[in-house]
């Protein structure tokens, strides 16, 4: 393929409710949407999932356009690629943002799969017709909120509630729900909110048969969360700290955690996400596919990774009506009792929602 022409598109969505983490909460998304248009006229799309602000790593939306506009994009336009686990070879020479690269590996990956008449989960070698899904619940101001919104989320069918804690809101949160809610699948997602000095503090979680903690400790570490998990019965769940499979093999092999959560946009793209699902699978470690707040477009790229064999424990890859009051594909993402139909349709699966598109854009460029 040979791509002619990259438009980025500038979008802000405002969430359905705010959505609290240890780092802060957000009222809306802003992010940046690729369409990548390849000479016979086949066009992909892609969703870079970096916010405005690095709280998470250290990339933004701007710096995500930053290196598209000036590195990603000249290195890709017009050359011709014969399949999209190239770009990773392409790209080797700019060093981490992972954001920008997936951002438009992934409208390669649409571009591809549409070339072979192929769905993106086929192209990858996706097993599942439907995955199950899990839901990812922010910090509430009130415990009874906390109940409420979980219990709601039960009720829609989710498969497995992950709960925002942070320093102050965790032990006394994961108990109360766990007396309301004695059998459901629950996790905790700390984003980095702990260090070593906590462990007796984590220790307590171990009472309420959760089936992971997320990401305790620092953003960029894998030794203090080998340490950790030697301490308590809880699996640790990394997130931040796997960036590539060299991250991931090391982790394993210090024995920093019993389970990863793959994101793609995190590990710089599909290929990269599927290689280490391939090794986690070598390895016996189960994995799952976080959420970044993404728009349809995003959440359809991780609908098709999640129907890879490995992906054994249900995602944050909730509904589209979670988050949106209208998203930006057709249709939008359902799920209904607990699962989501992985769409058969060649390419991503879903048609972008070019009017909503429009509505949502506050900014956008066009490079040939």
């Amino acid at each position: 393929m040979k791509i002619t022409e990259v438009i980025i598109h500038h979008l802000k969505m405002r969430l359905k409710n705010p959505f609290s983490t240890s780092f802060g909460t957000f009222h809306e998304k802003e992010f940046l949407l690729l369409e990548v248009k390849e000479e016979n006229g086949t066009t992909g799309w892609g969703e870079s999932v970096a916010f405005d602000a690095p709280w998470y790593t250290e990339e933004t939306l701007k710096t995500n356009w930053h290196m598209l506009e000036d590195f990603i994009i000249p290195l890709l336009l017009n050359k011709e690629i014969n399949h999209p686990v190239d770009i990773t070879d392409l790209l080797k020479g700019i060093r981490k943002n992972n954001m920008a690269k997936s951002a438009i590996e992934g409208a390669f990956w649409d571009i591809y799969s549409q070339q072979t008449n192929q769905s993106l989960a086929q192209a990858l070698g996706g097993q599942k017709d439907k995955i199950e899904v899990g839901i990812s619940i922010g910090i509430q101001k009130t415990i009874e909120k906390q109940i409420e919104v979980v219990g709601q989320a039960i009720k829609e069918g989710y498969k497995r509630i992950k709960v925002k804690i942070k320093p102050g809101k965790d032990i006394e949160v994961i108990r109360v729900l766990r007396e309301h809610f004695p059998n459901v699948p629950l996790m905790a997602d700390a984003n980095s909110a702990y260090s070593l000095d906590d462990i007796e503090l984590l220790k307590q979680l171990d009472a309420f048969n959760l089936t992971m903690i997320e990401q305790p400790l620092a953003y960029d570490d894998i030794v203090d969360h080998a340490k950790l998990q030697k301490e308590i019965k809880t699996p640790i769940c990394l997130d931040e700290s796997i960036n590539s499979l060299e991250d991931a093999k090391k982790a394993i092999e210090l024995g920093s955690c019993g389970v990863i959560n793959i994101k793609i946009g995190r590990v710089g793209g599909i290929t990269e996400a599927k290689k280490i699902h391939d090794y986690c699978q070598e390895k016996n470690i189960p994995v799952w596919c976080g959420g970044m707040l993404e728009s349809g477009i995003g959440r359809a790229h991780n609908i098709a990774l999640t129907s890879l064999s490995n992906f054994i424990l249900p995602g944050d890859t909730a509904g589209s009506n979670h988050y949106w009051d209208h998203d930006i594909i057709e249709p939008e993402v359902v799920v209904k009792d607990g699962y989501i139909l992985v769409p058969q349709k060649v390419g991503i699966g879903y048609e972008p929602n070019i009017e909503m598109i429009n509505q949502f854009t506050i900014a956008k460029k066009i490079y040939r």
